[in-house]
């Protein structure tokens, strides 16, 4: 008998593994430091954008309403993603490490979308081609500003990719429920985290579709797609009969329906192209490269969506004439066109046989991502001082605000106060913006998203002395100001408090002396009595009682559901006939 010798210790077994793992995937480690690194060097550059105070001034009401029952606003009629899903984990970063901590937290995620991309490129063209595509996509400036950006894009655009691993996953084996269920759940959790990433769910389904039908037909494939589509339907009805009325509201204005702008359809274009010229022009030579040489149908259509996908965002945006979130929304895309750039580096390293040239080759072209990243790095950079610094405008409001109980305007962005100073941020009830008029019963009167406030309705309020704070900025709502400012000078109780620095501007702001203006206390919200957190927890809160009966009902259904399909399985069809057709 041949001796194994003496088992080996738990902590020798884990080093072993470690070298074997680090072994085989240090490109790819070298690739997330390198893209840690560039993100990084942003996420102190800038204090909050809007949208990220926004979302973590939202997170922290969240928690607050689930564990004592506060009163919050309707976050979900004007939000472009489920204001349960990012905005609470986005808070719980930020009560641990402020604004730093939040953006480091979506670097996690981006960090988790790289390896994604790695793992799942090299399943469909080998690890060289994985390396390349991360290395490609990490070097985008959209990447690396998603990186140090706590906004709903980078936990959707990570769960995009896991539902794209695992559909890749699913097409190559035969038994694979397992795998489409796993995409479909990430990716009715993408699409629920952020409404507009529904528009790449089609390219997760065809590239099930184009990969499952060689390895049996066209049929099974299609069979195997729509299975998996219909996970997602099913599971976003259910999430959106329990959201309600008010994120059919949010989907409609924020997504749907939202409002045209006026930006040209060149420029979006043109923008699109100066932020993700690289990979579209590799891609697209990689579906040329494939149509001369391979001459496979099914690689050429897969190249050919992967390729698409870089377009899907630039159309969607030149559609409604906007420029809104572009530099984010691209990323998504080029997340898929990386796939094919990738592949297209892998067949011209392997044009030679010689292997000493196609190491040099591999070097020359790793190397050559030093100046994509570099111009990446240099358009996040301006991403990121494309909105100024509001530090001189919290530490004044910081001083005001104390000794102030009525409502305050703030013309377009009051989630950046809001967010900076915690005890006034909780008073949500009395801020007012350019789109949204808190009323003294208690009511609001807002206009949709994307649409232009009736400054008129606020002027007149001014002259009444309604407003305690008037803070104007002088900036994206300059024609709302210049309603406002002269209604301030004809009310002889406001007087100019401060004006500090707001980017390349200044801020004005007035408070109204005495301060007899409306008290909050006559237009807050009514409190919500909970006796304990952990009584919250076991006994949900009044927003929550309306769908238990939703949830207990699907419960049911499912389970019946769940059953009748085990019992036809078993008795009326050929055992296994319907596990294999799936």
């Amino acid at each position: 008998m041949a001796h194994t010798g003496p088992p080996r210790s738990p902590v020798r077994r884990f080093l072993t593994y470690w070298r074997h793992f680090v072994s085989r995937t240090w490109p790819l480690l070298a690739i997330l430091v390198v893209q840690a690194r560039l993100s990084l060097s942003l996420v102190w550059s800038n204090t909050a954008f809007t949208d990220e105070a926004l979302y973590l001034q939202a997170g922290h009401l969240e928690l607050e309403h689930w564990l004592h029952g506060t009163a919050i606003p309707a976050f979900a009629t004007y939000f472009s993603g489920a204001p349960v899903l990012y905005p609470p984990l986005g808070a719980m970063a930020d009560s641990i490490g402020g604004l730093a901590a939040a953006r480091i937290l979506s670097l996690c995620f981006m960090l988790c979308a790289t390896s994604l991309l790695w793992a799942t490129a090299s399943q469909l063209y080998g690890r060289l081609t994985g390396f390349f595509a991360a290395g490609i996509f990490a070097a985008l400036g959209p990447t690396i500003r998603l990186g140090a950006f706590a906004t709903f894009d980078a936990l959707s655009l990570c769960l995009i990719a896991l539902s794209t691993f695992c559909v890749v996953r699913a097409a190559r084996q035969e038994r694979a429920v397992g795998w489409l269920v796993a995409g479909a759940l990430a990716l009715a959790a993408a699409n629920a985290t952020k409404y507009a990433s529904a528009l790449f769910d089609p390219v997760a389904a065809g590239i099930l579709l184009i990969l499952a039908a060689p390895e049996r037909s066209w049929r099974h494939a299609l069979a195997k797609s729509s299975v998996m589509m219909g996970y997602v339907a099913g599971i976003l009805l259910f999430l959106f009969s329990l959201g309600g009325a008010e994120y059919a509201t949010g989907i409609e204005q924020t997504t749907l329906e939202r409002t045209n702008s006026v930006d040209s359809v060149s420029a979006i274009f043109s923008e699109s192209w100066h932020l993700t010229a690289i990979v579209v022009i590799l891609s697209l030579t990689a579906v040329v490269l494939s149509l001369m040489i391979d001459r496979c149908l099914p690689q050429a259509l897969l190249l050919v969506l992967l390729t698409g996908a870089a377009a899907l965002a630039p159309l969607e945006q030149a559609r409604i004439h906007t420029f809104t979130s572009l530099d984010k929304h691209v990323d998504f895309g080029a997340w898929f066109a990386a796939m094919a750039a990738g592949y297209l580096i892998d067949r011209l390293v392997h044009l030679t046989k010689a292997r000493p040239l196609m190491w040099a080759a591999t070097t020359v072209c790793a190397a050559a991502l030093f100046f994509p990243a570099r111009i990446g790095l240099m358009q996040a950079r301006a991403i990121f001082k494309s909105w100024p610094n509001s530090s001189a405008v919290v530490a004044a409001l910081r001083q005001v605000l104390p000794g102030t109980t009525g409502p305050i305007l703030f013309d377009d962005d009051r989630s950046v106060p809001q967010y900076y100073i915690p005890a006034a941020g909780a008073q949500w009830y009395r801020w007012s913006n350019d789109s949204s008029l808190r009323l003294p019963d208690g009511q609001s009167i807002s206009v949709g998203v994307g649409k232009d406030p009736s400054p008129i309705l606020y002027a007149a309020q001014v002259r009444l002395g309604y407003f305690s704070v008037v803070v104007l900025n002088h900036g994206a709502a300059g024609v709302f100001d210049s309603y406002i400012l002269p209604a301030l000078k004809d009310n002889t109780h406001y007087h100019l408090q401060a004006t500090v620095p707001y980017g390349k501007r200044y801020s004005q702001i007035w408070v109204y002396r005495p301060q007899t203006a409306v008290g909050s206390e006559k237009f807050s919200p009514s409190p919500v009595k909970n006796d304990s957190p952990f009584l919250t927890l076991l006994t949900p809160v009044a927003r929550l009682r309306p769908i238990l009966s939703v949830i207990e009902a699907a419960v049911v259904a499912s389970g019946a559901a769940v059953v009748g399909l085990m019992l036809l399985i078993r008795f009326a069809w050929r055992r296994g006939k319907a596990y294999d057709e799936i």
